[in-house]
Protein backbone atom coordinates (compact mmCIF):
# COMPACT_ATOMS: atom_id res chain seq x y z
CA UNK A 1 0.00 0.00 0.00
CA UNK A 2 1.22 3.05 -0.86
CA UNK A 3 1.85 6.47 2.04
CA UNK A 4 -0.76 8.57 1.08
CA UNK A 5 0.72 12.57 0.59
CA UNK A 6 1.60 15.06 -1.39
CA UNK A 7 4.47 18.27 -1.79
CA UNK A 8 6.03 21.62 -3.06
CA UNK A 9 6.94 24.93 -1.65
CA UNK A 10 10.94 25.75 -0.61
CA UNK A 11 12.44 24.76 3.29
CA UNK A 12 13.60 28.52 2.78
CA UNK A 13 9.96 29.03 4.16
CA UNK A 14 11.34 27.24 7.75
CA UNK A 15 12.90 30.00 10.06
CA UNK A 16 14.48 28.67 13.16
CA UNK A 17 12.32 29.61 16.31
CA UNK A 18 11.49 27.76 19.50
CA UNK A 19 9.27 24.73 19.49
CA UNK A 20 5.64 24.59 18.85
CA UNK A 21 3.70 23.87 22.32
CA UNK A 22 4.91 25.90 25.24
CA UNK A 23 4.97 24.43 28.70
CA UNK A 24 1.15 24.76 28.84
CA UNK A 25 0.70 22.43 26.26
CA UNK A 26 -0.92 24.75 24.31
CA UNK A 27 0.45 26.07 20.76
CA UNK A 28 2.98 28.32 20.43
CA UNK A 29 1.24 31.62 18.66
CA UNK A 30 1.71 31.87 15.15
CA UNK A 31 3.39 28.65 14.78
CA UNK A 32 1.83 26.52 12.19
CA UNK A 33 4.09 23.31 12.75
CA UNK A 34 8.03 22.61 13.72
CA UNK A 35 10.25 20.60 11.39
CA UNK A 36 13.26 19.76 12.92
CA UNK A 37 13.28 22.12 15.52
CA UNK A 38 12.81 24.98 13.18
CA UNK A 39 9.31 26.66 12.82
CA UNK A 40 6.66 27.46 9.87
CA UNK A 41 5.40 29.92 10.97
CA UNK A 42 1.38 30.97 10.65
CA UNK A 43 2.18 34.18 8.48
CA UNK A 44 4.42 32.48 6.24
CA UNK A 45 1.90 29.47 5.13
CA UNK A 46 -0.78 32.35 4.84
CA UNK A 47 1.32 33.95 2.52
CA UNK A 48 1.34 31.05 0.61
CA UNK A 49 -2.04 30.68 0.83
CA UNK A 50 -2.56 34.20 -0.39
CA UNK A 51 -0.70 33.89 -3.17
CA UNK A 52 -3.16 31.47 -5.02
CA UNK A 53 -6.12 33.07 -3.77
CA UNK A 54 -4.74 36.09 -5.64
CA UNK A 55 -4.08 33.79 -8.62
CA UNK A 56 -7.74 32.73 -8.53
CA UNK A 57 -9.24 35.86 -7.80
CA UNK A 58 -7.26 37.33 -11.22
CA UNK A 59 -8.73 34.35 -12.72
CA UNK A 60 -12.02 36.55 -13.35
CA UNK A 61 -15.44 34.35 -13.87
CA UNK A 62 -13.96 31.02 -13.04
CA UNK A 63 -12.51 32.50 -9.92
CA UNK A 64 -15.37 31.19 -7.62
CA UNK A 65 -15.50 27.82 -9.18
CA UNK A 66 -11.64 27.30 -8.61
CA UNK A 67 -11.95 28.97 -4.74
CA UNK A 68 -14.60 26.21 -4.56
CA UNK A 69 -12.81 23.85 -6.20
CA UNK A 70 -9.75 24.44 -2.91
CA UNK A 71 -11.47 23.94 0.03
CA UNK A 72 -9.17 23.65 3.30
CA UNK A 73 -6.04 25.22 1.16
CA UNK A 74 -4.42 26.42 4.46
CA UNK A 75 -3.58 22.36 5.07
CA UNK A 76 -2.88 21.69 1.60
CA UNK A 77 -0.15 24.13 1.66
CA UNK A 78 1.57 23.56 5.07
CA UNK A 79 1.38 19.83 4.21
CA UNK A 80 3.14 20.28 1.24
CA UNK A 81 5.62 22.97 3.11
CA UNK A 82 6.33 19.88 5.87
CA UNK A 83 6.99 16.93 3.14
CA UNK A 84 9.43 19.49 0.96
CA UNK A 85 11.60 19.58 4.40
CA UNK A 86 11.23 15.77 4.86
CA UNK A 87 12.11 15.70 1.09
CA UNK A 88 15.23 17.95 1.33
CA UNK A 89 16.11 16.10 4.60
CA UNK A 90 15.96 12.58 2.90
CA UNK A 91 17.81 13.88 -0.03
CA UNK A 92 20.33 15.35 1.92
CA UNK A 93 20.80 11.96 3.81
CA UNK A 94 21.31 10.22 0.33
CA UNK A 95 23.85 13.36 -1.19
CA UNK A 96 21.41 13.59 -3.71
CA UNK A 97 21.23 17.47 -5.21
CA UNK A 98 19.58 19.46 -8.08
CA UNK A 99 21.47 22.05 -9.64
CA UNK A 100 19.82 25.72 -10.69
CA UNK A 101 20.19 24.75 -14.38
CA UNK A 102 18.51 21.52 -13.60
CA UNK A 103 15.73 23.18 -12.23
CA UNK A 104 16.14 25.90 -15.50
CA UNK A 105 16.01 23.15 -17.78
CA UNK A 106 13.31 21.87 -16.15
CA UNK A 107 11.02 25.29 -15.78
CA UNK A 108 11.60 25.32 -19.74
CA UNK A 109 10.68 21.74 -21.22
CA UNK A 110 7.38 22.76 -18.91
CA UNK A 111 6.52 25.85 -20.36
CA UNK A 112 7.04 24.23 -24.00
CA UNK A 113 5.12 21.37 -23.63
CA UNK A 114 2.53 23.76 -22.16
CA UNK A 115 2.55 25.92 -24.46
CA UNK A 116 3.43 29.15 -22.87
CA UNK A 117 3.53 30.56 -19.65
CA UNK A 118 -0.18 31.93 -19.27
CA UNK A 119 -1.10 28.21 -19.98
CA UNK A 120 1.25 26.85 -17.71
CA UNK A 121 0.25 28.81 -14.66
CA UNK A 122 -3.55 28.39 -15.65
CA UNK A 123 -3.07 24.38 -15.37
CA UNK A 124 -0.86 24.47 -12.30
CA UNK A 125 -3.48 27.01 -10.57
CA UNK A 126 -6.39 24.40 -11.65
CA UNK A 127 -4.67 21.19 -10.48
CA UNK A 128 -2.13 21.98 -8.23
CA UNK A 129 -3.09 24.90 -6.49
CA UNK A 130 -0.45 26.50 -7.11
CA UNK A 131 0.39 30.16 -7.84
CA UNK A 132 2.56 31.55 -10.84
CA UNK A 133 5.39 32.22 -8.16
CA UNK A 134 5.26 28.34 -6.59
CA UNK A 135 6.01 26.72 -9.98
CA UNK A 136 9.96 27.25 -9.89
CA UNK A 137 9.80 25.70 -5.75
CA UNK A 138 7.14 22.96 -7.37
CA UNK A 139 9.80 21.88 -10.13
CA UNK A 140 13.09 22.03 -7.86
CA UNK A 141 10.88 19.33 -5.86
CA UNK A 142 9.53 17.16 -8.41
CA UNK A 143 13.76 16.63 -10.33
CA UNK A 144 15.10 15.98 -5.72
CA UNK A 145 12.03 13.79 -5.42
CA UNK A 146 12.81 11.86 -9.20
CA UNK A 147 16.44 12.04 -7.99
CA UNK A 148 15.60 10.18 -4.51
CA UNK A 149 13.81 7.47 -6.26
CA UNK A 150 16.10 6.71 -9.10
CA UNK A 151 18.94 6.71 -6.77
CA UNK A 152 17.19 4.55 -4.08
CA UNK A 153 16.18 1.99 -7.10
CA UNK A 154 12.44 1.45 -5.76
CA UNK A 155 9.55 3.27 -4.11
CA UNK A 156 8.95 1.34 -1.78
CA UNK A 157 12.82 1.76 -0.46
CA UNK A 158 12.78 5.96 -1.04
CA UNK A 159 9.38 6.06 0.70
CA UNK A 160 11.20 4.01 3.90
CA UNK A 161 13.76 6.57 3.79
CA UNK A 162 11.16 9.33 3.89
CA UNK A 163 9.84 8.04 6.70
CA UNK A 164 12.36 7.44 8.63
CA UNK A 165 13.53 11.40 7.61
CA UNK A 166 10.26 12.66 8.99
CA UNK A 167 10.89 10.64 11.96
CA UNK A 168 14.78 12.36 12.40
CA UNK A 169 12.37 15.57 11.99
CA UNK A 170 10.65 15.27 14.88
CA UNK A 171 7.60 16.66 13.50
CA UNK A 172 5.02 18.54 15.11
CA UNK A 173 1.96 20.67 14.25
CA UNK A 174 -0.24 22.98 15.30
CA UNK A 175 -3.67 21.24 16.00
CA UNK A 176 -5.50 23.99 14.46
CA UNK A 177 -4.13 22.25 10.93
CA UNK A 178 -5.16 18.87 11.99
CA UNK A 179 -3.10 15.77 12.88
CA UNK A 180 0.56 14.40 11.51
CA UNK A 181 0.67 10.76 10.40
CA UNK A 182 4.06 9.83 11.12
CA UNK A 183 3.21 6.35 9.23
CA UNK A 184 1.55 7.69 5.89
CA UNK A 185 4.28 10.81 6.12
CA UNK A 186 1.14 13.19 5.95
CA UNK A 187 -0.71 15.84 7.40
CA UNK A 188 -4.23 14.62 8.15
CA UNK A 189 -6.84 13.12 5.57
CA UNK A 190 -4.52 14.72 2.60
CA UNK A 191 -5.35 12.26 -0.51
CA UNK A 192 -2.88 13.20 -3.09
CA UNK A 193 0.08 10.15 -3.30
CA UNK A 194 3.67 10.90 -3.35
CA UNK A 195 4.10 9.83 -6.80
CA UNK A 196 6.49 6.92 -7.71
CA UNK A 197 7.29 7.64 -11.43
CA UNK A 198 9.21 9.83 -12.73
CA UNK A 199 7.82 13.02 -13.63
CA UNK A 200 9.92 14.44 -16.24
CA UNK A 201 7.91 17.33 -18.41
CA UNK A 202 7.22 15.05 -21.33
CA UNK A 203 5.77 12.42 -19.17
CA UNK A 204 3.36 14.28 -17.51
CA UNK A 205 0.48 17.04 -17.98
CA UNK A 206 1.62 20.22 -17.02
CA UNK A 207 1.64 21.86 -13.62
CA UNK A 208 0.78 18.32 -12.88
Amino acid sequence: MHRRTALSVSAALLVAAPLLSACSGQARPGTAAVVGGERITTSALQAQVNDVRTAQNRTGQSAAQLIQASPGLERVKLNKMIQTAVLERAAKDAGVVVSPREVGEFRKAQLEKAGGPDKLEAAALEQAHLAPGQLEADARFKLLRDKLFEHYGSQDKALEKLAAAAKALHIEVNPRYGAWDAQQIVLGDQETPWIAQRTRPEQVPAGA
